[in-house]
């Protein structure tokens, strides 16, 4: 269930203290960290809300008019499928995006290494061939990868739902090992990551089910692939068992592999601040972020089942006050914990 957040210098104060833990040494050794807000482009990609989904252009913007840095854009239509982005086409948004002082940071890559069927693999080895092309001509460093990605269903109506294709992933691997379905995962990544090194991308591989089960996994798959071109995007609201002190000492346990996160969550503006849907622990890890010296972006994304109401699914301003929110809640916390940060140095 759901819990409200809110944020205030005791809430502050008190998560900082419950996730000190055992940092103090990796804090002393890290160089200045360099944590930037950034927005995921599935947040607007028209799929949890009703209504249409914002351009690449139209994201952009938006992106400048809340404060954030830069963009992730999600590697599928109709933002990012590499079908519809030839080099050109890249470069002119790359060009519109520097005009407007945005950073393309990043492309997220929705792919599933792990389908019992050898068709299905070989298609997804392409896929991410033509999206590492794709990411190298936007400019971007970073393509985020699954080991694997159901996928999601669109409603007619308007939102999007996880059942259906969870439940045929399930049936397609019940056949299977778990042993047997890593090592189909290994084999994809290992492809990938070469051609991520040729174009001089680095794959950031995301602590995500349903073959991850923690971050544990990922740093278990980076040291069996062995390939300087892949590294992790940990998220710390994926790690639901996790408290405070547990969040930070994992962000420092993954430490310079740490190549990009992100936080999500729904938010409300009160006469009392901003308060935050979930239970994410943002500050622990943005302190842990700087305790190894990361450099990199912290990317909202609004990816999950939205509330109804008058039995239709909210639409695009719902967004628009979250995606507003966040960049602010998110500016609050990084400065908070920078504050909190020097004073231990």
């Amino acid at each position: 269930m759901s819990t409200v957040r809110r944020i205030s210098r005791r809430d502050f104060a008190a998560t900082a203290a419950a996730a000190i833990g055992s940092s103090g040494a990796a804090r002393a050794a890290a160089p200045a960290a360099d944590v930037k807000v950034g927005l995921y482009s599935i947040t607007y990609l028209g799929v949890w809300y009703r209504g249409d989904a914002l351009t690449l252009e139209q994201l952009i913007q938006r992106a400048k008019e809340y404060g954030y840095q830069g963009v992730e854009i999600d590697g599928k239509r109709p933002h990012g499928n590499p079908v519809d982005l030839p080099k050109n086409r890249c470069q002119r948004l790359r060009k519109f995006a520097a005009d407007q002082g945005i950073e393309i940071y990043a492309v997220a890559g929705n792919n599933d290494f792990s389908s019992p069927i050898p068709e299905h693999r070989e298609a997804q080895i392409v896929y991410m061939r033509e999206l590492i092309r794709m990411t190298a001509d936007l400019g971007a460093k970073v393509v985020r990868v699954f080991l694997a990605w159901p996928g999601v269903t669109l409603r007619p109506e308007g939102g999007g739902r996880y059942d259906i294709a969870k439940a045929l992933w399930v049936q397609a691997h019940k056949e299977f090992t778990e042993e047997q379905t890593w090592a189909w995962c290994r084999q994809g990544l290992e492809e990938t990551a070469q051609f991520a090194g040729e174009h001089g991308v680095t794959l950031a591989l995301q602590n995500h089910a349903p073959v991850v089960k923690s971050y544990r996994d990922c740093l278990r798959m980076v040291r069996e692939v062995g390939s300087p071109h892949l590294k992790i995007c940990f998220d710390a609201r994926l790690e639901r068992e996790e408290d405070a002190a547990g969040v930070r000492r994992a962000t420092v346990e993954v430490g310079p592999l740490q190549v990009l996160s992100h936080y999500g969550g729904e938010y409300e503006q009160t006469a009392d601040g901003i308060k935050v849907i979930g239970g994410e622990q943002c500050l622990a890890e943005v302190l842990g972020l700087m305790d190894i010296g990361y450099r990199g972006y912290f990317g909202y994304e609004l990816c999950h089942p939205l509330p109804e109401v008058d039995g239709k699914t909210v639409g695009i301003d719902y967004v628009h006050e979250n995606a507003r929110l966040a960049a602010e809640y998110m500016r609050g916390i990084i400065a908070e914990a920078k504050k909190q940060h020097a004073a231990r140095a």
